[in-house]
């Protein structure tokens, strides 16, 4: 009887605890269908034995394929090397997650997967999910943990491809090796990630399938090389024994000829001949079986890289390697795409359920280089755009600057130490003290505008008067004209701040309908008294000079 639990699963099913955390499901077995070690099919190795693997994996027996692909990866080093690289290039991509909306619940959920992830297990895994590239599929058992506060993977172990294989009725629904029909997986415990580089069944999808017949054809191509090498690629060896020679002496002979080097060796008595039919030019027949090998390998290039540029070094410069650049970084879009969805599906989801419940939406998970605009050209669209309205959620921001929520409080109850945030406004002006009039002495408020203007005029009327002295004129000039602009307008006080000389604010002035014999007055006497400073200030210093002289 399973003994359930209140765990929920995505799918809103109670889990069941026996199997999440029971003893691991397919590890490996020193007898039975799960052996660590496996059966080598490239020995002796024919087209017609390769083509029966094939014709038996897609019939829904895909062991010995299974087998004879781990094979080809440890026997051809090209092979093994790009598809490497293939596997390299999406580990090492940033890992991000975003969450599913705005809400502090979902923000929450996206927190918890950041969390987990800084625990590296699942980058441990990762090599190992790519697997699928070559084979098709691949299949990584999850070892859950439990503890008061979270359930989360523990360990994630990649389980050889060769212990499962799939149901015979549709072809796709994998099942462990057990038995004669073999056992279905357990629910939440495995991950299988499906990597097709063509449609149709997973396990003709895989690279190695086409791979495969490269290889083969290359072994063939090496193993004659070898061959040549050995034969034209050491002189030939006669030792010449006479007739009088004991069978003593011709064994001396042999072996001397022999331990040389290798077996192109031969003795023959004096007086026989052997004619040696052999190339003339045996560099040429050399070049013959090196360049087939690189052509073949130039093809398992395009297959599993989509160019040849990254790995051999051809004619066109550094805009050919590029251009071949660019199809690379389609192919490892492609492969991080599709590792992320599986990722998300079928740990991400099982990790939120089981710690929060079934939800209606669950974190996003990406694996790659961004494809948006650069973080500079957001940061500055932001600042220019957000004054006149553009609107964006904060936790966008935070998930593409890889930045979680601000806490509340640590963990020791006390509040984080924040960076950032809106400045505090800025506290209002207290409101100007009214002006006293008739008060000529400092400190006082700031004169209006008409009293300004008339500090204007008495300074461009003077030469050069002394500070005491355009003071006194100031204040005096102030204090007449306080009862005559006492009930100027904000017209008036307009046209006295938008006038350049004295024209133009006799004009502004006598356009208004206002009384100006009071303003003529103070004007008159103002004017009268700026010249007779400028006069005054003059003499003095034309005394001063005489003086002086």
């Amino acid at each position: 009887m399973p003994r359930l639990s209140k765990i929920l699963g995505p799918d809103g099913e109670r889990v069941d605890l026996d199997h999440l955390f029971g003893d691991p499901v397919a590890a490996p077995q020193l007898y039975g269908y799960r052996q660590a070690t496996s059966v080598q099919h490239v020995d002796g190795l024919t087209p017609w034995r390769l083509a029966a693997i094939h014709r038996a994996a897609a019939m829904g027996e895909p062991q010995a394929w299974l087998e004879l692909a781990e094979d080809i990866e440890e026997r051809d080093p090209h092979y093994l090397a790009v598809l490497g690289t293939r596997r390299r290039s999406v580990t090492q991509l940033p890992q991000t997650v975003e969450a599913a909306s705005d809400d502090a619940q979902h923000v929450a959920h996206a927190d918890f997967i950041r969390d987990w992830l800084k625990e590296g297990v699942l980058d441990d895994v990762l090599f190992d999910a790519l697997d699928a590239i070559g084979k098709g599929f691949s299949v990584i058992e999850i070892e859950w943990s439990t503890t008061p506060r979270m359930v989360v993977p523990a360990a994630l172990h990649f389980r050889p491809q060769r212990w499962f294989t799939f149901d015979r009725a549709d072809g796709e629904t994998p099942l462990l090796r057990e038995g004669a029909t073999g056992q279905p997986l357990s629910p939440h415990k495995f991950m299988v990630h499906r990597h097709k580089a063509k449609s149709g069944l997973t396990i003709r999808s895989g690279l190695a399938r086409v791979a495969a017949w490269s290889w083969m054809m290359k072994a063939f191509t090496s193993r004659d090389w070898q061959v040549f090498v050995q034969n034209y690629g050491a002189p030939m060896r006669v030792g010449r024994y006479d007739t009088s020679a004991t069978d003593a002496d011709k064994a001396v002979l042999a072996r001397a000829v022999f331990d040389i080097a290798g077996d192109a060796a031969a003795i023959i008595p004096k007086g026989m001949e052997i004619e040696f039919v052999g190339l003339k030019d045996t560099a040429k027949g050399a070049e013959a079986y090196e360049r087939r090998c690189d052509w073949l390998d130039r093809q398992v290039s395009k297959l599993v890289l989509g160019q040849t540029t990254t790995t051999d070094a051809v004619s066109g410069g550094h805009a050919v390697a590029q251009e071949h650049r660019l199809v690379q970084e389609d192919i490892e879009r492609s492969d991080a795409r599709m590792l992320s969805t599986t990722i998300k599906r079928q740990l991400v989801r099982q990790i939120i359920a089981f710690n929060f419940g079934p939800q209606q939406a669950y974190p996003e998970f990406k694996i790659g280089r961004p494809d948006e605009v650069p973080l500079k050209d957001v940061v500055d669209a932001l600042h220019k755009l957000g004054p006149l309205g553009l609107r964006v959620e904060a936790s966008q921001m935070r998930d593409r600057l890889g930045f979680s929520e601000p806490a509340a409080k640590t963990t020791d109850g006390l509040e984080p130490e924040i960076i950032g945030g809106r400045p505090p406004p800025p506290e209002p002006a207290p409101p100007p003290e009214p002006a006293l009039p008739g008060l000529g002495a400092a400190p006082k408020p700031a004169a209006p505008a008409g009293l300004d203007l008339m500090r204007q005029l008495v300074s461009r009327h003077a030469s050069a008067p002394e500070p005491d002295l355009v003071e006194g004129l100031t204040a005096a000039l102030a204090q007449d004209a306080a009862g005559a602009m006492g009930g100027l307008t904000a017209q008036i006080r307009a046209a006295f701040d938008a006038a350049a000389d004295l024209n133009d604010l006799a004009d502004r002035l006598s356009r208004m309908n206002l009384d100006p014999r009071a303003l003529a007055d103070a004007m008159g006497r103002g004017l009268a008294l700026a010249h007779l400073s400028g006069r005054a200030a003059l003499l003095d210093e034309l005394g001063g000079e005489r003086d002086a002289g």
